[in-house]
């Protein structure tokens, strides 16, 4: 394929309106739809620049934080297109219950992250500064890492090329790479980023490596960039540590009787799972992370704020999640919250924290899972092509297809 197969310009789609609400992501949503078939597949892996996301649906900051869900994705595209004609952006959608399933699985793949994470940053060196700061001299890498800085987003091709040349080309530690997209992508999933990162470094595809070449950047971004001094070999990482298989919790079932709702990041629209209207509502905006970006952290916060405003509730940005959750119980006298489910990552890891601080004082927590959730993770058990083998009973127990 060449770029005469590349979608016409068409103003109301190349550029992305940002604005953290369920609304917006609707509206991206409904523009994009119409291209989610075989337009999608032919040039889904062209990185046309920030001005032009014409080929891509940019919806991934509204599903990070469920403004919009991966239903509601499946359920407009599917109504557009048989499942044939959109069958490689389905498959894209559940990508991101793969990881999240996959993670979940392997709880301590996180927790070996951040441990390594934390030894790699208290002496990152001057090769690192370099490269967040895009003064590498690699023409693609430096503008990719400017602009993400600047905009918070980049195409998921240019993400798969910069990680390949953070690890392979200037052989710096990718979890380095991992944080710095963590601090600075409106979409930062702790699952899919993570995840990602290891599967270009060989880890999570054992020996599976992805190797960023010149002439493909060069295809690709449209002639934008020709980089030089890549690496011509891509030798897998490897790791040390085993990452024993744990089992997925229980379901649990929102209650009956009065509760306390507690919205996160990870579901600002968690109140659609409820079976009433909570008697108060809590949104926790953490853990507070001082190096997150301005773009991340305005979509983060917007989205939950715009969560709350029916209830007129502000986001509350708090480190200690148990304090702040035991004053709201006595102001409101409501001994139950709450909460979507949280997968793995910092917002599971500070209810995890609070939880037991709350039990002790005769607090209950309940954590209710999407069913989307409950029917996709378990499946990711290996690689993604198990999963991808169940999508049509996915779709099918979700009432998208007959």
């Amino acid at each position: 394929m060449n770029s005469r197969s590349l979608p016409a310009n068409d103003p109301d789609i190349q550029t992305v309106d940002w604005t953290p609400t369920r609304s917006a992501g609707l509206k991206r949503l409904e523009q994009f739809v119409g291209r989610s078939g075989q337009a999608y597949a032919d040039t889904r892996n062209f990185d046309l620049g920030p001005a032009d996301r014409s080929n891509t649906t940019a919806l991934s900051p509204w599903i990070r934080h469920r403004l919009i869900t991966e239903v509601d994705v499946l359920s407009a595209v599917l109504a557009r297109h048989n499942p044939v004609e959109c069958e490689i952006f389905v498959q894209e959608v559940f990508w991101r219950g793969y990881f999240k399933g996959w993670l979940e699985q392997r709880p301590s793949v996180w927790a070996s992250y951040l441990q390594d994470l934390d030894s790699a940053l208290q002496n990152p060196g001057s090769d690192y500064e370099d490269a967040i700061s895009g003064r590498t001299g690699i023409d693609c890498f430096d503008a990719w890492a400017a602009e993400l800085v600047e905009t918070g987003y980049l195409h998921n091709h240019a993400r798969m090329w910069f990680a390949s040349i953070w690890i392979f080309t200037l052989g710096l530690p990718w979890q380095l790479g991992a944080d710095f997209f963590l601090q600075h992508l409106m979409d930062a999933d702790p699952a899919s980023n993570t995840l990602s990162w290891r599967w270009v470094g060989g880890l999570h595809t054992k020996g599976k490596t992805y190797l960023a070449r010149a002439e493909n950047i060069a295809r690709y971004t449209n002639g934008r960039f020709h980089p030089k001094g890549l690496a011509a070999t891509a030798i897998p990482l490897t790791e040390s540590v085993a990452h024993p298989v744990c089992p997925i919790p229980p379901l649990a079932a929102p209650p009956d009787g009065p509760f306390l709702l507690l919205l996160t990041l990870e579901d600002v629209g968690g109140a659609a799972l409820m079976p009433h209207e909570p008697e108060a509502v809590v949104g926790l905006h953490g853990p507070v992370d001082s190096r997150s970006a301005r773009p991340q952290t305005d979509f983060a916060f917007g989205a939950l704020g715009h969560a709350l405003a029916k209830w007129r509730q502000d986001p509350i940005a708090v480190r200690d999640w148990a304090e702040t959750l035991l004053n709201k119980v006595e102001a409101t006298g409501v001994r139950r919250i709450v909460t979507p489910y949280a997968p793995i990552g910092p917002v599971r890891s500070a209810l995890d924290a609070a939880e037991p601080l709350l039990i002790r004082q005769g607090i209950e927590v309940i954590r209710v899972r999407r069913g989307y959730d409950s029917l996709v993770w378990p499946h990711a058990t290996r690689g993604f092509f198990g999963l991808k083998k169940q999508i049509p009973q996915f779709l099918k127990d979700l009432h998208l297809t007959e």
